[in-house]
């Protein structure tokens, strides 16, 4: 397995979560990687990405308030996740840069965030 999604739970709006991904093989090291979530009955979007050089970039929804990040020598992309909304409610998965790479790895299985009172 490439990446390992972790970190999710549930929280209560304005609240802040750190999530985690962890590549046993190292690969992120190597690609231009993103945090991406799928809502239930949503496509799957790009919220946040990291290049090679650690050029960062961010969905508009979530400019301000989430931070994406990595560790090379831990091979692990971090998210953290500030002011969360009950729209940020979604599975968070890792994977390659769509805007960069053409190939995905083989998608994990992501980590639940739900935001709820």
């Amino acid at each position: 397995v490439d990446v390992v999604e972790s970190g999710g739970a549930l929280v209560q709006p304005g609240g802040s979560l750190t999530l985690s991904c962890a590549s046993p093989t190292r690969v992120v090291n190597f690609y231009a990687m993103a945090w991406y979530r799928q809502a239930p009955g949503k496509q799957r979007e790009s919220v946040a990405s990291i290049s090679r050089e650690g050029a960062t970039d961010y969905a508009d929804s979530v400019k301000d308030r989430f931070t994406i990040s990595k560790n090379s020598a831990e091979a692990t992309i971090y998210l953290q996740m500030n002011s969360l909304k009950p729209e940020d409610t979604a599975i968070y998965y890792c994977n390659t840069d769509a805007r960069v790479h053409n190939s995905r790895f083989t998608w994990g299985q992501g980590t639940q965030v739900t935001v709820s009172s």
